[in-house]
């Protein structure tokens, strides 16, 4: 009992993570945003494979352990919107801000 319930306190913590991966992963410019929302379906069975393998065999742990894995997923997606980096201007363009000052 007590192996159940460590795997099971472990892989709540994990999902509780997700956001905070989601969010550095697009910070740090590793992946773009429309990437993690273009594989938004392979997340969704991801989840619940992976809640298949840590959970017993029923079904209501299963589901317990990959909705909020999904919906922890998406939340992380809304976060990350305010943290995607800008993309840099162009150095002359913004450089330059009256071209006949120049001249």
């Amino acid at each position: 009992y007590l192996g159940f319930a460590m795997n099971t306190f472990l892989a709540f913590g994990i999902t509780f993570e997700v956001p905070v991966v989601v969010v550095v992963l697009v910070r740090m410019g590793m992946v773009s945003l429309a990437k993690l929302k273009e594989i938004r379906p392979y997340v969704i069975v991801g989840a619940f494979v992976v809640a298949a393998i840590v959970t017993p065999p029923d079904v209501l742990s299963q589901l317990l352990l990959a909705i909020p894995m999904i919906l922890l997923y998406e939340l992380g997606l809304l976060i990350a919107r305010f943290y995607e980096p800008k993309p840099a201007e162009d150095e002359t363009t913004a450089g330059d801000a009256d071209p006949q000052a120049t001249a």
